[in-house]
């Protein structure tokens, strides 16, 4: 069953119910054997177009995923980028900020990690922190050192909606393409994952106390999701709502989503000058005497 792309993506200008997107549709795989080559296709086309990526230096990508804890972000990274080139891919997990930091404006340690052209980013979180957790946990935002004015509470997220929508607008300009994932996954998936957590003295390390009471703000952030997700989902830069109950469901879908992000774009190797062709004619010449 084919992958289409298009039927994942939040419609431009357009309200959101998180409740009217399923955490789970039917697998585009028939078995786990079925599922590595399916996975394994994707993520060789997406290691060819990466190098073509990088040699054409023309564009920079970056991957942005979100989701709530345990929605599968760390995995996806790991499966569904496993054959690019390091040199070409940066990640960056973003967590709490640090001193240096919360001295700037929310988008500047984001803005810092930015990929160069030729390159793939990949924002493990991202600078939609600030407008999903700081609007759940309003003391972050008070801890913050902003002005009084900047504190309003019926402007400040919309705000921020444009200044996020601002910088992307920028970013597209400039020649870099973003593509926005949000990992959509149900509660009561997000349970069986955290007993797995700690069942599995190998994944204890994943699990804290701090996990269980965020999950009591379920609701508070579905509602910030779904007001982020309505207000920054572009023509541009478009937010995808992924099923993420089925991990390897969700490692499909967004390979293909990245797939068909590249295959977009106008790429192609450098076309060497007549004088390039020369040097290299001579060069070769040498090698065969």
């Amino acid at each position: 069953m084919k992958i289409r792309s298009e039927a994942f993506r939040v419609p431009p200008g357009k309200p959101v119910d998180l409740t009217e997107w399923p955490t789970h549709v039917k697998p585009f795989w028939k078995s786990k054997k079925a599922y590595h080559k399916l996975l394994e296709c994707r993520v060789q086309a997406l290691s060819d177009l990466q190098r073509l990526h990088y040699a054409s230096n023309r564009y920079a990508v970056l991957l942005i995923l979100q989701g709530m804890d345990a929605a599968g972000k760390d995995g996806a990274i790991r499966h569904v980028m496993s054959r690019v080139n390091p040199q070409g891919c940066q990640v960056f997990s973003f967590k709490q900020p640090s001193a240096e930091e919360m001295e700037h404006d929310f988008l500047w340690r984001t803005t810092c990690r930015l990929p160069e052209r030729g390159r793939i980013g990949v924002f493990n979180r991202s600078y939609y922190e600030e407008v999903l957790i700081v609007r759940v946990h309003p003391e972050i935002l008070s801890g913050q050192g902003l002005p009084e004015s900047a504190l309003d509470a019926k402007n400040i997220w919309e705000g921020r909606y444009r200044s996020i929508l601002d910088m992307e607008a920028h970013l597209h300009r400039n020649g870099t393409r973003l593509i926005k994932i949000y990992l959509h996954q149900s509660k009561d998936e997000q349970r069986k994952r955290f007993l797995k957590r700690i069942d599995n003295e190998d994944k204890n390390w994943k699990f804290s106390v701090a996990d269980i009471e965020e999950r009591k703000l379920w609701p508070e952030y579905m509602k910030a999701y779904e007001a982020c997700l309505g207000a920054t989902s572009t023509d541009d830069a478009p937010w995808h709502v992924v099923p993420a109950d089925d991990k390897k469901n969700a490692r499909l879908i967004i390979s293909q989503i990245l797939l068909d992000a590249f295959k977009a774009l106008d790429m192609a190797y450098p076309e060497p000058t007549p004088k390039r062709r020369c040097e290299l004619q001579l060069i070769r010449s040498k090698l065969v005497e």
